[in-house]
């Protein structure tokens, strides 16, 4: 793995954030082919499957575009271009999905979106929503205390006074290599919470945690009750 690059952002095939999503892909994949099997024998294919905050780049770089097995919606602010048959984009908002139905989907997914709520009384909304419209859920973040901030990718940021990280986006080519847009800067931090697995598990009082781990550091978590 090129040692520059693995720490670059997660849709960077040669990250570590790539290397853990396709780990934690694989675990997710173990389980909705267990539903599709059980589907099946059912006559009720395919697994429907609710992302909340995602995009279909996720799912194709899986290699989940065009499956026939599984029907994939998108559900952000502003809806996507969907281009695979089996992928749809609908508007809605994470804390409030009054248009969906209860276990309406098989599988409510989300992956490192409930960290960008701005609060943790909007984080418990999402949480109570997916385990609402879904039967299963896969809800997964970053851990606060994992040495390095995966959005800014920088070390302890995260315990920064607001004003100081700021400053260090916007005047400095620290983060990412280039001086941030001050109104995306701000924007960006007062929409930053992230969890703890404290948090995570009073969200998800009754979901089993898949953990992932880096040199024996919690790096991220994930809530699923498959």
């Amino acid at each position: 793995m090129n040692s520059l690059k693995i720490f670059s952002s997660s849709t960077e095939k040669e990250s570590l954030g790539h290397k853990f999503r396709r780990k934690r892909f694989s675990f997710l994949f173990e389980n909705l082919e267990a539903l599709c099997k059980e589907k099946e024998k059912n006559n009720t294919l395919p697994v429907k499957i609710l992302d909340v905050g995602g995009l279909q780049s996720y799912w194709e770089n899986m290699g989940m575009d065009n499956n026939p097995n599984l029907d994939i919606t998108l559900v952000n602010l502003a809806a996507e271009g969907a281009k695979f048959k089996n992928i749809s984009s609908i508007v809605g908002d994470a804390t409030n999905l009054q248009n969906i139905k209860d276990n309406e989907y098989d599988v409510a997914f989300s992956n490192s979106v409930i960290e960008h709520l701005y609060s943790f009384e909007n984080q418990r909304k999402m949480s109570e929503e997916v385990k609402r419209v879904g039967r299963y859920h896969f809800i997964q973040t970053p851990n606060r205390f994992f040495f390095l901030e995966p959005h800014y990718l920088l070390p302890f940021v995260q315990f920064l006074p607001k004003q100081t990280l700021f400053s260090l986006l916007t005047k400095t080519k620290i983060s990412r290599g280039h001086k941030w847009d001050k109104d995306y800067a701000k924007q960006y931090i007062d929409e930053i919470r992230l969890l703890t697995l404290k948090e995570m598990k009073i969200l998800f009082p009754e979901s089993k945690i898949y953990k992932e781990k880096f040199l024996g550091m919690l790096k991220s978590f994930t809530a699923h009750n498959f």
